[in-house]
């Protein structure tokens, strides 16, 4: 099926190639018209604080204490009572109440009375407007409202004015990809010294970033997906991208140098590293697909944005690529110094873009452009680039490298372990929990609203607790003062408002507003809030019967951890699973899939590790501006998912041309070292590929888009390096034979799932194994 896909797709490149491009614009042109719906909600499963939402809504549907919701902050130097003030800010404030979805309450009104700062040195000079807005309320609409309130702000002297708040916060789009590309097109060149050898695997990559992205912003009009699983998805995509078409494209130049037709050199290829990206494509779609188990709605978004862009990547390396072979043929051995030049320049260009310097920008980009045109006409930019021959297998450093492993297997087994726990130990103290608006930049409105509204009226101002009930008819409005007061004598709590009814006539409701003294990040409130629902409340409403709920964005986010934390358990084992059934299907052993496992699982938690000691523990942070914060309870998940699955690549792409050698020769010994010095150089560009694409999100002003960043590039390079260069040769030399060990009635029952598919035979035969002491 892969030699007929791959000789089809080579034979009618032309129709394969405009059903991609007709793909893409039909695609952007449908999302266009419909246009995407990105989720601002987290949706919540059935626990405490999505009940009191749930009340909210009902009872209090016509305030701000329902749905999302956010502040505007604002300092006067003279004093917010100051009358120039307070007549610019009445304005301001009745004219945003006027933006479509918004409520305000203004501290002006008796309502917001409060809402003004009274003590400290700030007393006087601070105040807040609180900004009402429907639960559900889309990115797109959020955004607009943001910016429509910029646009209304007044202009008086010693006037601030900042707008906090989630929902209303800036999302810059991250341009750092461009930055990935431009040193993936270095890599390229240097790894293989063909400029259309770098430009296929790039463009697989793009093909696959722009047809998949233009799918997910049509499932965000039918699924919750959240704005930032985007960015995650092209990150992925990129660094998957680039990886899958590398594969193939080096497999068919190695077929072209032993003398087959570009025909068949791309029908073979498809044939044998095509199986292989097939084969990993479906374990990183399966690792990403297992957050459905979370039963989350905006995780599930998550997991099909990323697994899709994933999937349409490697179903462009498998169709659009041997495609693009049959239209460079010979060319993809050739390379000319001008489009040496102009693919460097181009690479500066991406760089400045990246970066955001425009005249690095424009001299990278005119550049390349004046360089092919000048080549066309100079005559010594038209010579090809004289290429180096390429080592035979068994003088390269890669196999040196891996017999040297194989002679001390034990002490390199024990190094990789050792390096790898003691990276995985910053894990053992991770806290989940979400971060708050203090950790956006400081040049951001969002941080500035969050600092003022801390240094007016305390820390725990950014994140109020809203404790709310149903009142039944009859109800003594002292058991709801009782309440009150048992609240107010916690170590933990600031400030607490009195009940607040939804009828003051006929109550059927009643809201609390509880301010934490600590901040809403800080453990301590993560503390208040189990304390306030086992301890404090329960005694204080065991004579009235309420049932009193703690709810509100902190409560959410103490619940969703605790949802999440409970079920990743479940998750992981079911990955797992589902990767060693998949791993022993295609090399039919169970040592190598049991293997591949333990080590990846040990990848994974030095990657944790390192990520905790960075964001949580803050060593490095001042370095990348971030500063410590718990870690958001998705991202161990998210992470999980997406290193498994590339990790499970690397594991693939080694170990499937490993086995090839060992049916071919029946030396596990040999064929290790073969496998690994055939698999080196693609191997490593790949990865030192992966490990820029994804650190280069560092640069990215959103914690987030950081956090995976870092992430992931350390996994990547610790899976790349420790893992295949130490781990993977000393553990295969240790079993041996066994390595491909299966029961026989186990043979008999599974499924002949053939990942190495058919080469073509080697037309110089290696020189006699050596003797490896053990």
């Amino acid at each position: 099926m892969f030699s007929r896909l791959g000789r089809w797709c080579y034979r009618h490149r032309v129709k394969v190639l405009v059903g991609w491009v007709l793909a893409f614009f039909a695609g952007g042109a449908l999302m266009g018209a419909v246009g995407t719906g990105y989720s601002t909600e987290f949706a919540l499963p059935d626990v405490e604080s999505r009940r009191g939402f749930d009340i909210l809504d009902e009872h209090f549907a016509d305030s701000s204490a329902g749905g999302e919701g956010g502040t505007i902050a604002f300092r006067a130097e003279q004093g917010v009572a100051d009358p120039e003030v307070e007549r610019a800010m009445t304005a301001f404030l009745a004219e945003v109440d006027q933006i479509e979805q918004i409520t305000v309450t203004s501290p002006y009104s008796a309502e917001g009375a409060q809402q003004i700062s009274s003590v400290g040195p700030e007393a006087g000079r601070i105040a807040y407007a609180v900004i009402g807005a429907p639960r559900g309320m889309t990115l797109e609409e959020a955004t607009a409202a943001a910016q429509e309130m910029k646009a209304l702000i007044p202009q008086v002297d010693g006037l601030q004015v900042e707008i906090g708040g989630q929902i209303f916060a800036e999302f810059a789009v991250p341009s750092s990809e461009a930055l990935g590309l431009a040193f993936a097109i270095i890599v390229l060149i240097v790894a293989f010294g063909s400029v259309l050898a770098m430009g296929l695997p790039v463009g697989i990559a793009l093909a696959g970033i722009g047809v998949g992205s233009v799918l997910v912003g049509l499932f965000s009009n039918v699924l919750s997906i959240p704005e930032f699983s985007t960015t995650v998805a092209v990150m992925l995509g990129l660094g998957v991208g680039i990886d899958y078409a590398l594969f193939i494209v080096t497999r068919f130049r190695e077929h072209v140098h032993r003398g087959a037709s570009f025909e068949e050199a791309t029908t073979v290829a498809i044939d044998t590293a095509g199986r292989a990206v097939a084969f990993a494509g479906s374990t990183v779609v399966i690792s990403l697909m297992g957050m459905l188990l979370m039963n989350l709605a905006f995780v599930s978004g998550m997991a099909i944005a990323a697994a899709t862009v994933v999937a349409v990547t490697a179903v462009a390396s498998l169709t659009l690529l041997p495609a693009l072979l049959g239209f460079a043929a010979h060319r993809v051995e050739v390379t000319r110094w001008r489009g040496l030049i102009a693919a460097g320049l181009v690479a500066v260009g991406l760089a400045g873009f990246a970066l955001d310097l425009v005249p690095l920008m424009l001299a990278g980009f005119v550049g390349a452009a004046v360089a092919v045109l000048v080549g066309f006409a100079f005559a010594p930019l038209r010579q090809e680039v004289p290429h180096r021959a390429p080592r035979p297998l068994r003088e390269t450093i890669s196999y040196r490298w891996s017999r040297y492993i194989q002679r001390r297997p034990w002490s390199s087994v024990l190094a990789a372990v050792a390096i790898l726990a003691v990276l995985a130990v910053p894990f053992f103290s991770l806290r989940l929990a979400f971060s708050d608006e203090g950790n956006y930049p400081e040049d951001t409105t969002t941080r500035q609203a969050y600092d003022l509204l801390a240094a007016g009226f305390g820390p725990g101002f950014n994140g109020p607790l809203l404790l709310a009930t149903e009142v039944p008819a009859g109800t003594d409005p002292a058991a709801l003062e009782a309440v009150t007061t048992a609240m107010a004598a916690d170590v933990g709590v600031a400030f607490v408002t009195p009940a607040v009814p939804n009828d003051p006539a006929a109550p059927t409701a009643a809201l609390w507003r509880l301010f934490p003294a600590t901040a809403p990040q800080d453990e301590a409130t993560t503390d208040l809030v189990n304390r306030l629902r086992d301890e404090v409340l329960p005694p204080a409403t065991t004579s009235s019967g309420l049932d009193i709920v703690v709810s509100g964005s902190v409560a959410a986010g103490v619940d969703f951890s605790e949802y999440l934390t409970a079920r990743l358990p479940a998750f992981i084992a079911v990955v797992l699973g589902l990767s060693f059934l998949l791993l022993m299907l295609a090399f039919r052993s169970v040592l190598v899939p049991l293997k591949a496992v333990v080590m990846n699982l040990l990848s994974i938690g030095a990657a944790y590790g390192v990520v905790t000691a960075i964001f949580q523990w803050g060593w490095l942070g001042g370095l990348i501006g971030v500063e410590p914060a718990p870690i958001e309870p998705f991202v161990p998940m998210m992470m999980f998912a997406i290193v498994f699955g590339l990790s499970m690549d690397y594991e693939v792409f080694l170990l499937s041309r490993v086995r090839e050698e060992y049916l071919r020769t029946g030396d596990s010994r040999v064929s290790v070292a073969d496998g690994l010095a055939a698999t080196a150089r693609v191997i490593t560009a790949a990865a030192a590929i992966m490990v820029v694409v994804f650190g280069s999100f560092i640069g990215e002003p959103d914690r987030l888009i950081k956090l995976f960043g870092v992430g992931l590039a350390s996994a990547v390079l610790l899976d790349a390096t420790v893992v295949r260069l130490l781990l993977v040769p000393a553990t295969m030399e240790l079993l041996g034979d066994r390595n491909w060990w299966l029961p026989g009635w186990l043979d008999r029952i599974i499924p002949n799932i053939d990942v190495e598919g058919h080469s073509l035979e080697p037309d110089v035969v290696a020189a006699e194994p050596e003797p490896v002491s053990t």
